[in-house]
C-alpha cells in the first residue's frame, strides 16, 4: 500500500493507493489495448470533442484538486493552482493544433500519388514524477490520446493523488500505482508500443533498458544541472532579480529546468549577491503550502532533506559560505523543510556544483572570460536547460548557440521562459525526444505511407522487373 504523508505536516496522511501487482498491471494494459481500437476508430474531431469535455470537467474541480496537490507535494497552493491551469491550457492548445499537425499529407503529381498518414502506436505507457505531476502527465496523455492511442499512467508514489483524479476524467486511460517494480512490469509489457518517462537519470536508465529490451520506442525527459550564464553587460531590475530567485527556488528547487548554477563575472559578483539576497528577502517565504503568503514549501521527503543538507555541509567544508535566504512563516519543525541558501566561494569540483541539487541550495560562481564560462557551463553529462543573460540580445543568442543544452532561455529562466509552441527536451544524458510544440505532439504518431508510383498508374509506362526508381 502506498501511504502518502503531507511533507509539510508529516503526521498527516493525505491518502492511500494500492500497489498494482504484475497481474493488475497486465489487466490495465489489456483494458487499454481493448479500448484503443474503438478510440482510434473515432474521427479526430470526435476525439477532440471528448478531450475538451474532459478538460472542462477537470477545470470544474480546479480548486479541490489544487488543495489536494499542495497537501501531497508540498508545493504552495498558488503554485498548484497555476500548474493545473497551465496543464489545462496545454490540453486545449493540443486540441486546437491537432487538426493541422496530425493532418495527412497527400501529393499527387508527375511522380505519382503519395499519402502520408499519422498513425497511433497503440498503448502508450506514461511514467511521471512527483514535482509537477499534473502538467507532466498531461504533456504525455493529451497528445497521445488525441492521436488515437490509449494510455496507462504510472504516477510517482510521492504524488499519486491529484493526478489520478485528473486521469480518471480522460477517455481511454488506465492508472497503475507503485514503484520501480510496477514501472518495469508496465514498460516490459508486450502490448505497450511507446514509453514516455520524466524523472531522474538513474530511473531513466532502468526504464530505457526495459524499453530497449522490448524494442519499444521511448521519450525520456531526464534531469539537468542547468547553468545561468550572466554576461558582463547583463541588466536586472529588482523584479528581474525576484524572477531569478524564483527560477531557482520555485517548488523548493525541485524542478528539472531550475537555475541550478549561477555564473557571474567576477567584477560584478558583489553587486549581484547583494541584489539577489535583497530580492530573496522580498519573495521567499518558507512555510506550510496552504498558509497565505508562502512561496516555498518543504522538500518532498526526509531523504531529500538530508541529501540537500549534506551537499551544503560538504560545500562549507570546502570553503563555501551558505547565505540564508528569505524568511520563515510558522512552524517548520513539523515537515521536511530546508532553509534556502545561496552558496558563495564554493569550488567547481564540489558535488553542489557538479551534481543536480534538486533542492533549495544554489551555488554562485564567478568567472573571468567567456571561454572559461562556456567550458564550465558545458562541463558534465547533463544538458537539459540553461539561460543566457545580456543587454544585447544578439550577443545572448550567439552565446546560447554554444551552450550544450536542449533549451536555452534568454534573460529569464524556468517556467517564465516556457512556450507552448517551443519543443522542450535535453541533450547528452538529459534525455531524448521532445515535449511541447508540434514535436511533442508528433512523438505519439508514426508515419504510415500509401504510394502509387506514376509508372504503375493507369496509362503509366511501367518499368523493368526489379528496376530502381528514377
Amino acid at each position: 500500500m502506498i501511504v502518502r504523508e503531507n511533507p509539510a505536516r508529516v503526521t498527516e496522511i493525505v491518502g492511500r493507493k494500492p500497489v498494482s501487482s504484475p497481474e493488475a498491471v497486465d489487466a490495465a494494459v489489456r483494458r487499454a489495448e481493448d479500448a484503443r481500437h474503438d478510440w482510434a476508430a473515432l474521427s479526430l474531431g470526435r476525439r477532440i470533442t471528448a478531450l475538451r469535455a474532459a478538460t472542462d470537467a477537470i477545470e470544474e474541480r480546479h480548486d479541490e484538486l489544487a488543495v489536494l496537490l499542495a497537501r501531497e507535494s508540498g508545493k504552495p497552493l498558488p503554485d498548484c493552482r497555476g500548474e493545473i491551469a497551465f496543464a489545462l491550457t496545454y490540453a486545449r492548445w493540443v486540441c486546437d493544433q491537432a487538426p493541422r499537425v496530425l493532418a495527412p499529407v497527400e501529393l499527387d503529381d508527375a511522380a505519382g500519388r503519395l499519402l502520408v498518414r499519422r498513425l497511433p502506436y497503440g498503448v502508450v505507457a506514461c511514467l511521471t514524477p512527483w514535482n509537477a505531476p499534473v502538467i507532466l502527465a498531461l504533456l504525455k496523455l493529451v497528445p497521445a490520446l488525441v492521436a488515437g492511442n490509449a494510455v496507462v499512467l504510472k504516477p510517482s508514489p510521492l504524488a499519486p493523488m491529484a493526478v489520478s483524479e485528473v486521469a480518471a476524467a480522460l477517455p481511454a486511460t488506465e492508472v497503475v500505482h507503485g514503484g520501480a517494480g510496477t514501472g518495469r512490469a508496465l514498460v516490459g509489457h508486450a502490448l505497450v508500443r511507446k514509453v514516455a518517462f520524466t524523472g531522474g537519470e538513474a530511473a531513466g536508465r532502468q526504464i530505457a533498458a526495459a524499453a530497449g529490451g522490448m524494442l519499444t520506442p521511448s521519450v525520456m525527459e531526464l534531469g539537468g544541472n542547468d547553468p545561468a550564464l550572466f554576461l558582463p553587460d547583463f541588466e536586472l531590475s529588482e523584479p528581474g532579480y525576484e524572477r531569478l530567485v524564483m527560477a531557482s527556488f520555485a517548488t523548493s528547487g525541485q524542478v528539472c529546468m531550475a537555475a541550478k548554477r549561477l555564473y557571474v563575472p567576477r567584477s560584478r559578483a558583489g553587486e549581484f549577491a547583494g541584489a539577489y539576497l535583497a530580492a530573496a528577502s522580498r519573495v521567499l517565504a518558507v512555510g506550510d503550502p496552504l498558509a497565505p503568503g508562502v512561496t516555498m514549501g518543504p522538500v518532498v521527503s526526509a531523504e531529500a532533506r538530508e541529501r540537500i543538507k549534506a551537499l551544503v555541509a560538504d560545500a562549507e567544508r570546502r570553503g563555501g559560505t551558505a547565505l540564508r535566504l528569505g524568511r520563515a512563516i510558522g512552524d517548520l519543525d513539523a515537515g521536511y523543510f530546508v532553509t534556502p541558501v545561496l552558496v558563495t566561494e564554493v569550488p567547481e569540483d564540489a558535488p553542489l556544483v557538479r551534481e543536480e541539487q534538486f533542492g533549495p541550495a544554489v551555488p554562485l560562481l564567478v568567472y573571468d572570460t567567456e571561454e572559461e564560462l562556456l567550458a564550465r557551463a558545458n562541463a558534465g553529462e547533463l544538458g537539459l536547460a540553461a539561460s543566457v543573460w545580456s543587454a544585447d540580445e544578439e550577443r545572448a543568442f550567439a552565446v546560447a548557440g554554444r551552450v550544450e543544452a536542449g533549451f536555452v532561455f534568454v534573460n529569464t529562466h524556468n517556467r517564465t521562459g516556457m512556450s507552448l509552441r517551443a519543443p522542450f527536451g535535453g541533450v547528452k544524458r538529459s534525455g531524448y525526444g521532445r515535449e511541447y510544440g508540434e514535436e511533442g505532439m508528433l512523438e505519439y504518431v508514426q508515419s504510415g505511407v500509401v504510394h502509387a508510383p506514376a509508372a504503375f498508374r493507369a496509362g503509366g509506362a511501367g518499368s523493368a522487373p526489379g528496376a530502381y526508381p528514377l
